[in-house]
């Protein structure tokens, strides 16, 4: 099992900025793609953000320029962040983390994904 803890969202004004954290834990694993996702009210989850097992990152369009996604798999700290500024009042929703993993369990390597718990973000003046 893959846990996922969240942070880093809340309320700010337009054209602010906030910096999501997501650090993932466990045992017997490794990473591939780690990436955000958002759900507004009424809306579908879309993906914000991803990271790669090969170092590359893509970007919806509507947050290009604008977010940053990092992530560091050094010693085992396994985290992703998402650098937001110029914050819109429609990047207003739900924000998760998922990570896609190699997953040991029993004699067998499984691909999995897991998700965060979710975190806030409202833009609003």
């Amino acid at each position: 099992q893959v846990q996922l803890v969240e942070s880093g969202g809340g309320l700010v004004q337009p054209g602010g900025s906030l910096r999501l954290s997501c650090a993932a834990s466990g045992s017997r694993f490794s990473i591939n793609h780690m990436g955000w996702y958002r759900q507004a009210p009424g809306k579908q989850r879309e993906l914000v953000a991803v990271s790669t097992s090969d170092g590359s990152t893509n970007y919806a369009d509507s947050v290009k320029g604008r977010f940053v996604i990092s992530r560091d798999n050094a010693d085992a700290k396994n985290t992703v962040d998402l650098q937001m500024n110029s914050l819109k009042p429609e990047d207003t929703a739900v924000y998760y983390c998922k990570v896609n993993v190699n997953e040991r369990v029993l004699l067998n390597l499984l691909v999995r994904d897991y998700w965060g718990q979710g975190t806030q973000v409202t833009v609003s003046s």
